[in-house]
């Protein structure tokens, strides 16, 4: 099996594990907090751990840092961060709008896009095989996603869902950032952009909340409460460390897009394991097609 598709998949496992541990924690402060109150300081500690992540494999590894070179680098730099935030924050409204169990698969849908798009637009290397394999775990990520019940009561009628026009535009956005943000980072120092991306991005967050007059100053939220906006940055960085790394490394965009695309599953597992959630009919069945599509990878 060629490393190169080792690399690939590691790097999908890694962002479904990392953006679902973050997704795991987030449910334990946006309940108290807010949802953009979470999202700046989780960006925040995330960027003072990147920033440790550059220091440490600076002084401790002595591997030199390399900041992107020349203006139309910087400039992607800042665009992608802008846009992730954007991202980011039409998803958090339209949640906020709607129900989630309605919208969810829809934003999560932007995993399939990115796949469609690499393969036909930028011609990515896949085989019968690998379609098939990426098409199950596509399948699996909706119904990881999807609220029957709530379908049901809308009975299906898009055009008229609370915070649909939010979400679907945080879906495009989402493929489209996934999908260039590979052509951005490949080949280049992955840290160091990821480092700058991630930066940017903090920054354009605390920027709309102070638009928007909300206070991130948090009087006596616990200890708890810190130790959790610590772990949603730190997962998340995670999240980012290991899609870059695949997208700079390895030219299977579509697996590491559809793979990291799976982030319900550890969330899902994990609330019912610390939460006592319960889990539905669909996600069982997501979570076993899920696993079945990853198997189905790896025997290629």
């Amino acid at each position: 099996m060629p490393q190169e598709f080792l690399i690939a998949v590691g790097a999908g496992l890694g962002g479904m594990l990392g953006w679902g541990l973050s997704d795991f924690f987030a449910k334990k402060t946006i309940d108290r907090i807010g949802d953009t109150v979470s999202l700046a300081w989780g960006h925040i500690f995330g960027t003072l751990a990147l920033i440790l992540m550059v220091l440490y494999r600076v002084f401790a590894q002595d591997v030199a840092f390399t900041w992107p070179q020349g203006m139309n680098p910087w400039l992607l730099v800042i665009i992608f961060g802008i846009g992730q935030a954007a991202v980011y924050l039409f998803v958090y409204k339209g949640f906020g709008k709607g129900q989630v169990g309605v919208l969810n698969p829809i934003f999560a849908s932007f995993t399939g896009i990115t796949a469609i798009l690499s393969i036909l637009i930028f011609k990515e290397p896949v085989n019968l095989f690998m379609i098939v394999g990426l098409i199950i775990i596509f399948i699996g990520v909706i119904l990881l996603s999807v609220d029957l019940k709530a379908l049901r009561a809308r009975q299906i009628s898009f055009a008229h869902v609370p915070g649909f026009k939010e979400v679907i535009i945080a879906t495009f956005l989402a493929a489209i950032w996934t999908l260039l943000w590979d052509k951005v980072v490949g080949g280049k120092d992955w840290l160091s952009y990821t480092l700058c991306m991630y930066a940017i991005m903090t920054v354009a967050i605390i920027a709309y909340a102070k638009l928007m007059k909300i206070k991130l100053a948090l009087t006596n939220p616990g200890k708890a409460i810190w130790i959790y906006l610590f772990l949603i940055g730190f997962c998340e960085v995670i999240a980012y460390l290991a899609i870059s790394l695949g997208y700079s490394s390895t030219t299977y965009t579509s697996i590491i897009a559809v793979l990291s695309g799976a982030f319900s599953l550890p969330v899902i597992v994990l609330a019912r394991i610390f939460l006592k959630e319960k889990i539905t009919r669909a996600q069982t069945i997501g979570s076993i097609v899920v696993i079945l599509g990853i198997v189905f990878l790896f025997l290629i």
